[in-house]
């Protein structure tokens, strides 16, 4: 695995969890306009868009998830799980749509039940305005 696959995810992570914060954006809407505009700008740099694009769309699934639930520790750590596990899913499952899903449920998941389980929370961000 190289370093691009948790950088792009952290990026779109982050991204989606404050663009959703803000008054004309939810999870759905930020997570969609961030994704399009990713793949143009991969598409205009020659950067495999297709890969790269369908990797930050990912992090995006994390940065959709329980935005009132987990603070910036829980996004980095889900993403950076969500990039360990889409890699070694991708092979395992046929395309990239199950990868993405069950890649981002699973880090999801396994951050939350962790916090269930003990593991000090988070801070949660101010909000934006």
């Amino acid at each position: 695995m190289s370093i691009e696959y948790p950088l792009l995810v952290l990026l779109g992570a982050f991204l989606t969890f404050y663009l959703a914060k803000h008054s004309r954006f939810d999870g759905i809407r930020a997570s969609s306009s961030l994704s399009i505009i990713a793949y143009l700008i991969f598409s205009a740099l020659n950067l495999n868009p297709d890969l790269y694009a369908i990797i930050f769309f990912g992090g995006t699934f994390i940065g959709m998830s329980a935005p009132h639930r987990f603070g910036i520790y829980t996004v980095a750590s889900s993403s950076v799980l969500f990039s360990i596990l889409f890699e070694f899913l991708v092979p395992k499952l046929d395309g990239y749509g199950g990868a993405l899903g069950i890649s981002a449920f699973l880090s999801v998941c396994i951050c939350h039940t962790c916090i269930l389980l003990g593991a000090p929370r988070s801070k949660k961000p101010p909000p934006v305005q």
